[in-house]
């Protein structure tokens, strides 16, 4: 997805084991699988991404890995604060600001529905847009105004 302006990707981590499973709560084989087929399809765009951040928590992480092997980020996968599930969408807001390249970030809900809700028409509390479980959400920056570009849920290539 090349042109003007920068491209983000936000990504819900895949499926998670529960806590009483697997208390670092990785990916389930679903989880998994889902994020496999929509890292294909991903590569199959020929997106210029630089750096995968993730929160740093078991499931960002392994999705982040799945995505990376695909994509082949210049940077590799990052772990960065401010991605967990209540963080303030504002820190990300913020470092966007400083960026201007391909961007994937692999987070949690709510943070990442709050993120793009911020960015798309400048209110966290409004729902715009609904990040799923494996899925992308693409948002295209010109200047300094956001807006949607694509979204995809692994659903649409099972």
């Amino acid at each position: 997805m090349r042109g003007v302006g920068m491209y983000l990707y936000l990504v819900e981590h895949g499926e998670a084991k529960p806590a009483e499973v697997d208390p670092a709560r990785g990916l389930t084989t679903k989880g998994s699988a889902d994020v496999h087929r929509v890292a294909a399809h991903l590569q199959k765009l020929n997106l210029d991404i630089k750096g995968i951040y993730h929160s740093g928590k078991t499931r960002a992480h392994e999705t982040a890995s799945i995505l990376a092997e695909q994509l082949k980020p210049a940077r590799g996968i990052i772990e960065a604060a401010g991605l967990a599930p209540q963080d303030d969408p504002e820190i990300w807001h913020e470092r966007l600001k400083a960026l201007d390249e391909g961007t994937v970030l692999v987070g949690h809900l709510p943070h990442l529905r709050r993120l793009a809700s911020l960015l798309l028409c400048g209110d966290s509390e409004r729902t715009v847009v609904h990040v799923r479980a494996g899925g992308v959400v693409c948002l295209r920056r010109l200047e300094d105004s956001w807006s949607l570009e694509w979204a995809m849920s692994p659903e649409l290539f099972t």
